[in-house]
């Protein structure tokens, strides 16, 4: 095992293995974040904690917007036109509200969910020559609760199924009371009835989910932040010439990313000509980089950095990297790329879409591939060098 993958191996037993379960605004999340700053200040890069407020929960958005859904077709038949009306508006909002939620956008629900203070690390490294561009690692200290919906990678594919079954569902109920509302056909009411059911199920998907404990967050996610730590002493002791590099261990992406958009909110005017490289689940399979993800709405990784994957990949056929494409989550690619940061992920992801102990009670540290993970390190390695070479030529 190379030096630096054994240094990467230790940051993840720390803190998936010594700190444990690292919930979003948790004692345990503070914890790990603590131990990141820690690495970072005795690498000498004289690192800061940025707090901000998050979401505790990422189910309690979509439980309201299910009850709310549901509200809504009870309403829909007890007053005539008045009350068609005002179902229809109901149901409009809960959609509206929980696609700008699945963007990462403020909306309504937000608005209505418990809060609770978390934090980012970051640190600066300066390059060794003129700056001319700024590099983004990034990585989540957080971990996932366990629900039942990602026990086996059948519950992750149905759930799956269901995200796109419900949105349609909800989406037919919206049109279907706004068309009742002008009409009063009598079939629009029972014609709805699917987004009822759909709001039930999820109702009770969130209920679960939220009475589940942490998982203690070895792949997924201790691998990527401490591949950031990992990475940060080796640049430390090996500046790039002309790139500045950020590394940054965020908190909260569990619960819709409230870190890596507080960062990005943060610094966004403070980079020049930047480029973000997400690290997730990099401990057991793979590596592969991300081409498109998300939950209904679509985000693409930058076409430049997919050039760059696929050469890198092609030049070193060892390392076995390949595209790969998620429809049931997202990373914070995503915040980058919201933000107007050219980004792209790496992530451990099986060829046929495995997602290695995701949100699972048994993503432990002893689960890790230290072969997956050497070649995930020499993938990343060569990525960020290559970014640094294409500023050479770039005033």
């Amino acid at each position: 095992m190379s030096p630096q993958v054994a240094r990467w191996l230790e940051h993840i037993r720390t803190l998936a293995g010594v700190i444990g379960p690292r919930g979003s605004t948790t004692e345990g999340e503070r914890r790990g974040s603590a131990y990141c700053h820690d690495v970072l200040a005795q690498l000498g890069l004289n690192p800061r904690q940025e707090p901000f407020q998050s979401a505790r929960s990422i189910y309690y958005p979509h439980l309201i917007a299910a009850l709310t859904m549901l509200a809504a077709y009870l309403l829909y038949p007890l007053g005539g036109r008045a009350t068609a009306a005002i179902a229809a508006l109901l149901s409009l909002a809960a959609l509206a509200s929980d696609l700008l939620e699945l963007s990462f956008r403020d909306n309504p629900l937000r608005r209505r969910i418990p809060k609770g203070p978390s934090q980012n690390v970051v640190a600066l490294i300066p390059p060794q020559e003129e700056h001319r561009q700024d590099l983004i690692l990034i990585g989540h200290v957080d971990s996932h609760r366990t629900p039942l919906i990602f026990r086996s990678p059948r519950w992750v594919a149905a759930y799956t199924l269901f995200t796109t079954v419900a949105f349609i569902a909800f989406l037919a109920q919206t049109l279907l009371f706004l068309l009742g509302a002008a009409t009063r056909w009598a079939w629009v009411w029972p014609a709805a009835a699917p987004g009822a059911v759909c709001a039930l199920l999820l109702l009770a998907l969130c209920l679960q989910a939220d009475r589940t404990p942490f998982s203690p967050g070895a792949n997924d996610n201790a691998s990527g932040a401490g591949l950031v730590l990992a990475l940060a002493e080796a640049l430390r002791d090996s500046p790039l010439r002309h790139t500045r590099v950020w590394a940054v261990c965020t908190g909260c992406e569990e619960v819709q990313h409230y870190g890596a958009a507080d960062f990005f909110a943060r610094h966004r005017a403070e980079f020049r000509r930047p480029v973000a490289l997400v690290f997730e689940m990099l401990g057991c399979d793979g590596p592969a980089w991300l081409v498109r993800e998300g939950i209904v709405i679509p985000f693409r990784a930058d076409p430049r950095l997919v050039a760059l994957a696929e050469e890198l990949a092609r030049a070193h056929l060892e390392w076995g990297a390949f595209p790969a494409r998620i429809s049931g989550g997202n990373t914070e690619m995503a915040d980058a790329l919201r933000a107007g940061v050219p980004a792209i992920t790496l992530m451990g992801i099986g060829r046929r879409g495995e997602k290695p102990y995701w949100h699972r009670i048994d993503d432990t540290p002893d689960k890790m591939n230290p072969a997956v993970m050497e070649r995930a390190w020499a993938f990343a390695w060569a990525f960020v060098q290559a970014l640094d070479g294409r500023a050479e030529n770039t005033p």
